[in-house]
This record gives C-alpha cells, structure tokens and sequence, in this order.
C-alpha cells in the first residue's frame, strides 16, 4: 500500500471519475459528497472508501473531501489483484460494504 498526505480541503475522489483504487484512513477526516454537494456522511480513522468503483462499477459514485488533514493508505488495483487470492476475506469484506453503500 501506498501511504497519501491530504491537505484539509483537498478532494480526494470525484463522483462519476474512474476509480483506480480503495483508500484506508489511517488519520484525519473527510466528508462524502453527492453529485449536488451535500454531505452524506463522514469518514474517519478506519474507514475505508473507493470499493464501489474498485470491485463492482468502475466509476466512482461519489466525491471525497478532505475536512481536515489526512494520511490515508491507497491500495492500487494492481496491487489488490496481485493479494486478492492471497486473502479472499479481504475482497468479500470490501464487496459486501460496496454493495451495502450502493444500495442506500
């Protein structure tokens, strides 16, 4: 995995861009945005997002910005490809919170 510095404010992921990897938070928070900008939820250590566009649509479903500084971990869909065999439970924990979110 990657480690990624975010500055408070920054977007992170946009909503309808194609998504090449999951983020972990590792510190910091940031908020979900709808396509109109409104605050969905927030995110925080632990956390994870990108899993939808990553594992079941390709596009990204909605925009991540930064409320405060972050440090996140990215796990590139190459890398992802070359541990999912490795740890299955990794992949059916991700898909089953994709789907979850998808489905609100």
């Amino acid at each position: 995995m990657t480690e990624v510095e975010v500055d408070e404010g920054a977007t992170v992921v946009t909503v309808d861009s194609y998504g090449t990897a999951i983020y972990f938070v590792e510190q910091g928070n940031a908020d979900v945005l709808t396509d109109g900008g409104e605050a969905t939820r927030s995110l925080g250590q632990g956390d994870a997002f990108g899993e939808i566009a990553l594992l079941l649509t390709g596009q990204r479903t909605a925009t991540v910005v930064a409320r405060t500084p972050m440090r996140l971990l990215s796990l590139s869909d190459q890398e992802f490809q070359r541990i999912r065999g490795r740890v299955p439970e990794l992949e059916a924990s991700l898909r089953r919170l994709g789907v979850e979110r998808a489905g609100r």
